[in-house]
């Protein structure tokens, strides 16, 4: 789980790192740019957890899962679920502080 956990790290600092650094030329093809990015990290880091690099990613279904009465179901998995929340919050920071640093902000 500690790798599940620096991946969501990196994916979340990766976006919001991005976004801020780029963010200060807005075009209009912005949004494509930050969609392209997405699909870059899901590429790259996807594949061990998923990439929530937003905890609503995960948390809404997780919670969908949980209540919805579905035939034959597994359980919801709620010793992983703070892996996509804490990760994506230490990530989404450090992503910022970096971009502050670097005078994106």
């Amino acid at each position: 789980t500690s790798s599940n956990l620096i991946t969501e790290i990196i994916g979340t600092f990766v976006l919001v790192f991005v976004i801020i650094a780029f963010g200060k030329t807005p075009t209009e093809l912005g949004p494509l740019a930050v969609a392209l990015l997405v699909v870059s990290i899901g590429a790259s880091l996807g594949g061990p957890t998923g990439y929530a690099i937003n905890p609503a990613r995960d948390l809404g279904p997780r919670i969908a899962h949980f209540v919805l009465p579905i035939k034959d179901k597994r359980d919801s998995n709620w010793s992983y679920s703070w892996i996509p929340v804490v990760g994506p919050a230490i990530g989404g920071i450090l992503g910022g502080l970096l971009a502050a640093a670097a005078n994106y902000v």
